[in-house]
Parts: structure tokens; C-alpha cells; sequence
């Protein structure tokens, strides 16, 4: 029997089989949860649309998909960059036990400043993340009292992907 359900979505320019989303996908299921990686690759290929490619459709499709998931139990959203953008706006429209965001961008141009409903939230940052500064994310996750760990990295987490994944753990063991 599932505890639940995680949806976990790579960043800009990754894909499905990214690193941190697998060692994040393998947490969930060594936890007994069940997951999903969807791949936004053709949407993230739509340049015409704008700089990071067709970010509704790439909302879309994980409200789609956590609809679903929701109405068949409890879902956890997860994410790196523009995958924990979409996570936590969708946590807004949908039912969520809980929100795990690696490096999450506060703004995204013309769309809606990040925004996560009123769940346990846990966020991994980079001290020396080159796209979205460290300080933006502190008063975002304090604002929401939110788990925040920050470590010596930059955007893409290299260095800290075991970190990440003992800190979705420690998420997925709190619910």
C-alpha cells in the first residue's frame, strides 16, 4: 500500500532522468511512495514561446497530472529551478501533503511570483546560485516558515545532490 504520491519535475533544459529527481524519485520509493517524473522536454524546446520555453504548458501538464494523483490520495510536489517554480504555483490549485524545492526561482518574468500553499515546505539553495540569489529565497521561505537548508553550491546543486535527497527524506518521514 502507497503512503502517497510524489510528482517531481526537472529543471530547465534537464530531463526526467536528471540526477536530483532520481535520487529524489528513489527516496520516495524506498519510503513506499509511489512517483513520477514527467518530461517537459518538448515544451522546454518551444523557444518561440519565450527564453525557458512554454512554462504554462509545462504548468498545465502538472496540474494535469496532480489532479489525478490527488483524487486517488495524499501528493507530494517536488522540483528543481523551474520544475519547484511550477510545484509550488500548482500546490495552489491542487490538494498537497507537502512541497520539496531545490533552488526555486522567485520570479519568472512576466508570470506570477512564487507562490505555495500553506503546506510543509523544505528548500534546498545555493549560497552562490548564479540565477536566483540566496538572500530572495531566505525571505521567501521565511515568510512561510518554511525548512530551508543552504548550502556552499551554485544553481545546479552538483555538489549537494545526497544533500538534497536526505533532506526530501526528512520531508517525506515528517508527513
Amino acid at each position: 500500500m502507497s503512503r502517497g504520491h510524489c510528482i517531481l519535475s526537472h529543471g530547465f533544459e534537464s530531463g526526467p532522468d536528471a540526477t536530483k529527481v532520481t535520487a529524489l524519485a528513489e527516496v520516495a520509493e524506498r519510503l513506499g511512495w509511489t512517483h513520477e517524473r514527467p518530461d517537459y522536454t518538448d515544451l522546454d524546446a518551444r523557444r518561440e514561446v519565450s527564453v525557458v520555453g512554454d512554462v504554462e504548458a509545462r504548468w498545465q501538464r502538472l496540474l494535469d497530472r496532480a489532479r489525478l494523483a490527488a483524487a486517488k490520495g495524499p501528493v507530494v510536489l517536488g522540483g528543481s529551478s523551474l520544475g519547484a517554480y511550477i510545484s509550488a504555483q500548482v500546490s495552489l490549485q491542487v490538494p498537497t501533503a507537502a512541497l520539496f524545492l531545490m533552488v526555486p526561482p522567485t520570479r519568472m518574468g512576466p508570470l506570477p511570483a512564487l507562490d505555495a500553499a500553506d503546506v510543509p515546505i523544505s528548500v534546498v539553495h545555493a549560497w552562490h546560485d548564479e540565477l536566483i540569489p540566496a538572500g530572495e529565497i531566505i525571505a521567501w521561505a521565511q515568510q512561510r516558515s518554511a525548512r530551508l537548508l543552504l548550502v556552499n553550491d551554485e544553481h545546479r546543486l552538483a555538489a549537494h545532490v545526497e544533500a538534497s535527497a536526505q533532506a526530501f527524506e526528512s520531508l517525506l518521514r515528517g508527513l
